[in-house]
């Protein structure tokens, strides 16, 4: 049973784009932490924490494609036996690791989102944290082996669900990196209703693009707020040093 539908073309491409997307979720991972240790918000802590959640979830399908997909020991790098099995109905000892690999990615990416769903929300009792791991890991496991859109249909409430949470802090606080995003939610909510489509190669390729563009919409936002905070450090320096200097010139007087 075939649960990926890349077409052959852009197996590298879907890799590299996967790769990248990991890379990115990895450094928002560190600097949302960095500002959790300066300000102690657990906002920042929980949206790098699902964030990072996600980030481990491409490693699970980076790790599966190139052990499936390619094979490392022939001198031509030439696609192996794993990618015959992946688009037949025969079943071996390599359908686990191929099951398995896509499992933890489907889990660890819908538990990332509910996280990030779950921030400025009250306290959850330990029956409701349990019920939830409960319904994630059946969607993760059915989404996987039987019915694949049923993994795209949760995330794309869950991810329309973030969408109203931050719309409803930005009617609040009316900052700017709010309203990045939520464009970066819009964006992946959109690559997942094309994902539903996915049977049809072009369509998964331009759901994975278009996933690809929310996540550098992520990098965007970390850049802007960094230079955001040089700037704020610039000019307090620069006040700084113009107050010293006149502090000074009245001495000498």
């Amino acid at each position: 049973m075939k649960i990926v539908f890349t077409p052959d073309w852009f197996l590298e491409g879907d890799v590299l784009i996967e790769f990248f997307s990991f890379a990115i979720l990895a450094l928002f991972f560190i600097f949302a932490y960095k500002n959790y240790k300066l300000s102690r918000n657990k906002n920042f802590l929980y949206l790098g924490s699902g964030f990072l959640l996600v980030a481990l979830a491409e490693v699970a399908t980076v790790f599966t494609k190139l052990l499936l997909y390619y094979d490392f020991y022939a001198a031509d790098f030439t696609q192996n036996v794993g990618k015959m099995i992946v688009s037949s109905n025969v079943l071996s000892s390599v359908d686990f690791i191929y099951y398995a690999g896509f499992f933890f990615n489907k889990l660890l990416t819908l538990a990332g989102f509910y996280i990030i769903y779950r921030i400025n929300m009250k306290k959850q009792a330990k029956k409701d944290i349990i019920l939830a791991a409960y319904f994630l890991i059946i969607i993760a496991l059915f989404g996987c082996i039987f019915h694949y859109y049923l993994f795209h249909l949760t995330l794309l409430l869950l991810l329309i669900f973030i969408m109203q949470n931050y719309t409803a802090i930005y009617e609040k606080n009316k900052s700017k990196n709010t309203i990045v995003l939520i464009a970066l939610f819009g964006m992946l909510a959109l690559s997942q209703i094309i994902f539903l489509f996915s049977k049809i190669e072009f369509y998964a390729v331009i759901a994975q693009v278009i996933q690809l563009v929310s996540y550098l919409i992520l990098l965007f936002l970390m850049i802007r707020i960094i230079g955001a905070k040089n700037d704020k450090q610039k000019k307090k320096q620069n006040r700084d040093n113009i107050r010293y200097a006149g502090n000074n010139s009245r001495k000498g007087r």
